[in-house]
């Protein structure tokens, strides 16, 4: 291996190779397969058996065998579930250990309040009820894998921070299982759908409320005092509010760790202003167009589909990204009769084109854009043929060899025609929101060969390249659906139609010699004739 790049950088000091490399399928390198190894889930689930095994014993003194069973029964369970309700976490050594990671922070954050703060006075141990930050597992997980696992974190949280906490103050009553229960469920509910940090604030507050109910009812019929009610509604509501504050500060350093892109995330990268973007703008502002008009495609696509809209907008932004390093060879940016492929062969031009995926990811990396981002780009075309340039190859291929039988000359003296040389190197998309993506893509860049867009004609270009993805087997490896496909499809044909409605222009004024006429005139909003389909 050393000796490899030994040689290859000789080759590159004297200018014999590129010291660029693309980059490798996630699938085949070592974080790809540790993730779903099953040895390394075993070890994941032991160690946190042992830290669970651990936390029962921290601050325990006697025989705690039967906690330690009950824990560990509680644990099994949770594992069912998860397996039976949710597979992609379960199959995601990375997700699984943030799940069991947060829920076993809560745990201890939880044991250690009891153990320091505990007291024999009924007010006091009430007041460590509420204040008890078991929204903290809910909070992250809801936000980082979704509802259902943060309902899962809910229920484990509450059943083992019940028995970590201190026994001889919770044997008597299910107060702080009923508590803990009640204010996880309402963290899942006010955060399933935050879009903006100050949205997590609020359903802290959402909360918040519910601890201050819970408080005085509670308070009222165990007969506190008012002064011992009002503290704890006091820690209701602060436990309520700052425990997401907390979260909200460790989340883009849990997102980097575990490389998860929120939809808090997805929406600072939709700002426009973008550095990447901005010289987009500058240099290929067609493609800039373009991606606009994908980008609303994709969104609609999603919608239908019921996938993250915010995040195939952004991935729509910038997959076209590698299009900056040369935007003179792509149609959008071509100005007419200036067509500098005229003078390249097919294998060039095809080739200067299936760069732009590989640009587009160095200049992610550069810009440390996530890691979906970087995937959309690599695999919005998947392994598909750069048709236009392939034709025409084959086009001078088949006239190559009929000025060769004029010539008396052999047709194995004209070269073949590899159709690897005008693939895509892929992968395909592995997701749904970059299958979508890559059906947006090549349904904005085929509508501008439509000169005279009616419904119909709209309707029938969108299902003949769901069609051509689907026998090309473009989308096999992305889990869609035929029937998601289908609402896919319906969603960008209604976008596109309005995209592309013809509409009544201003009038203008026309002189003549003897007066003026003003004559209205129709124009279709296409913005220019066809556009190549290896763009």
């Amino acid at each position: 291996m050393i000796f490899d790049w030994l040689e290859r950088r000789r080759l590159v000091r004297k200018g014999l190779a590129c010291d660029k490399t693309r980059l490798s399928n996630p699938e085949d390198n070592l974080p790809g397969r540790l993730d779903s190894s099953w040895m390394v889930r075993l070890l994941i689930l032991a160690f946190f058996v042992v830290l669970l095994h651990l936390g029962v014993a921290w601050g325990n003194h006697g025989d705690n065998r039967e906690d330690q069973i009950f824990a560990f029964i509680v644990f099994i369970c949770g594992l069912m579930l998860l397996e039976i309700d949710d597979g992609t976490i379960w199959g995601s050594n990375s997700k699984l250990t943030l799940l069991f990671g947060a829920t076993w922070i809560n745990l201890a954050m939880v044991k250690a309040l009891f153990l320091f703060w505990s007291s024999n006075d009924p007010a006091v141990v009430a007041r460590l009820y509420f204040i008890s930050p078991c929204t903290f597992a809910p909070f992250l997980v809801t936000m980082l894998l979704g509802t259902r696992a943060g309902l899962f974190s809910v229920v484990q949280v509450s059943m083992l921070a019940s028995l970590l906490a201190d026994r001889v103050l919770i044997d008597k009553n299910f107060t702080f299982l009923f508590v803990s229960l009640l204010s996880g469920f309402t963290a899942v509910y006010f955060s399933r759908n935050v879009r903006k940090r100050f949205d997590l604030i609020k359903a802290g507050f959402a909360v918040g409320c519910l601890n201050l109910l819970c408080a005085v009812v509670l308070g009222l019929v165990h007969g506190r005092s008012w002064d011992a009610l009002s503290w704890q509604a006091l820690c209701g509501i602060g436990a309520g509010i700052i425990t997401p504050m907390v979260v909200s500060s460790i989340l883009p350093l849990v997102e980097w760790m575990f490389q998860i892109t929120t939809p808090i995330s997805w929406l600072e990268l939709a700002d426009l202003n973008h550095p990447l973007l901005q010289q987009m703008t500058m240099e290929a502002p067609g493609t800039y167009h373009h991606s606009l008009m994908v980008a609303n495609l994709a969104e609609s696509g999603a919608k239908a589909v019921g996938v993250d809209p915010t995040a195939c907008r952004v991935m729509a932004y910038f997959h076209d990204i590698g299009k900056i390093i040369k935007p003179e060879y792509f149609t959008e940016n071509i100005p007419p009769g200036a067509n500098p492929h005229e003078n390249l062969s097919p294998t060039m031009s095809a080739l200067i084109i299936i760069a732009h995926v590989k640009e587009g990811i160095d200049l992610a990396l550069k810009y440390r854009l996530k890691k979906q981002v970087l995937d959309a780009i690599q695999q919005h075309h998947g392994d598909s043929l750069v048709t236009y340039f392939h034709q025409r190859a084959l086009q001078q291929q088949r006239d190559a060899r009929e000025g060769g039988k004029i010539m008396n000359m052999r047709e194995d003296d004209v070269p073949e025609v590899s159709e690897n040389s005008f693939r895509y190197p892929g992968p395909r998309p592995q997701t749904k929101e970059i299958a979508i993506l890559s059906l947006a893509d090549a349904v904005e860049a085929a509508s501008r060969s439509l000169e005279k867009p009616t419904a119909q004609r709209v309707e029938d270009l969108v299902n003949e390249i769901v069609e051509h993805k689907i026998s090309t087997h473009q989308l096999d490896e992305s889990h869609l659906t035929m029937n998601e496909i289908r609402a896919a499809a319906e969603a960008m044909s209604a976008t596109l139609k309005n995209m592309l409605h013809t509409r009544i222009s201003y009038a203008r004024k026309e002189k003549s010699n003897a007066s003026t006429i003003v004559k209205p005139t129709r124009r279709s909003s296409t913005t220019g004739p066809s556009a190549s389909a290896a763009a």
